[in-house]
């Protein structure tokens, strides 16, 4: 039976810039499909205050990145809170990235909150310090593209952080091979992040730091490294998902 990913889309790109770029579900859809990740990729417009109806209607979920703050006093936020807690409970394999990132972290009792270090824009490079089995031994680092003010402030229990930066120490977490997080960008390639940031430009982004994101866009990405990455991980806890026999 074909593996069935539920993605849980918690934010939307500008609309002039989804009638080029698509949508986030649309983005990691194509991201993993690249990786042979030929699954049923169902969208839930959580953002619009539609969750699944149980933590079993996909084989496994992931988070996407969004606008808002996990802090912030919305409805949709609690109830996503804890259906991911009901998840992770349940074993069905996770995966968030960046707001999703942050709320999986809330949901198992750490914390996310705005940095004092500001924004972080552009691609950076996180440097790996474990290697679980679906992170290839040999890989000592990766750069991703990052658009975010919020960081994971406080590890949850069963959080162990995987990669790290001098900016963001929480950049990426294992949770006992049930969930994978990261807080960098995969799913946003060169012309979409150039794109959002030159949009946001003067607005959302101050000047300075949106120029030094638009610039730091040249630097080599691991974007397909990091999609592997994602990959594996949903395969081997989708096998011990089953093997346990949640």
């Amino acid at each position: 039976m074909t593996f069935k990913l539920g993605i849980l889309e918690v934010g939307r790109p500008p609309e002039n810039l989804s009638k080029t770029f698509g949508d986030y579900p649309s983005m990691f859809e194509t991201l993993l499909k690249e990786q042979g990740a030929d699954w049923h990729y169902m969208s839930y417009p959580v953002v619009d205050g539609q969750l699944p109806q149980t933590v079993h209607d996909c084989d496994g979920w992931l988070i996407t990145g969004s606008k808002h703050g996990v802090y912030d006093d919305l409805e949709w936020i609690d109830r996503l809170k804890t259906f991911l807690k009901n998840a992770y409970d349940e074993h069905v394999p996770i995966v968030g990235i960046c707001f999703g990132h942050q709320i999986l972290a809330e949901a198992l009792g750490g914390k996310a909150e705005k940095s004092d270090k500001g924004w972080g824009c552009g691609v950076f490079t996180y440097y790996v310090l474990e290697n679980p089995s679906w992170v290839p031994e040999g890989l000592t680092s990766f750069s991703i593209e990052a658009y975010h003010q919020d960081q994971v402030t406080r590890l949850p229990e069963d959080g162990e952080v995987i990669a790290s930066s001098d900016f963001c120490e929480f950049a990426a977490i294992d949770y006992k091979g049930r969930a994978f997080t990261l807080q960098g960008h995969p799913e946003f390639n060169k012309d979409y992040s150039v794109a959002l940031f030159k949009e946001r430009r003067g607005d959302t982004l101050p000047e300075d730091i949106a120029d030094h994101a638009i610039a730091s866009s040249d630097a080599p990405m691991q974007i397909s490294e990091v999609a592997h990455m994602i990959v594996n991980f949903i395969q081997q806890a989708a096998v011990r998902e089953k093997q346990e026999g949640h």
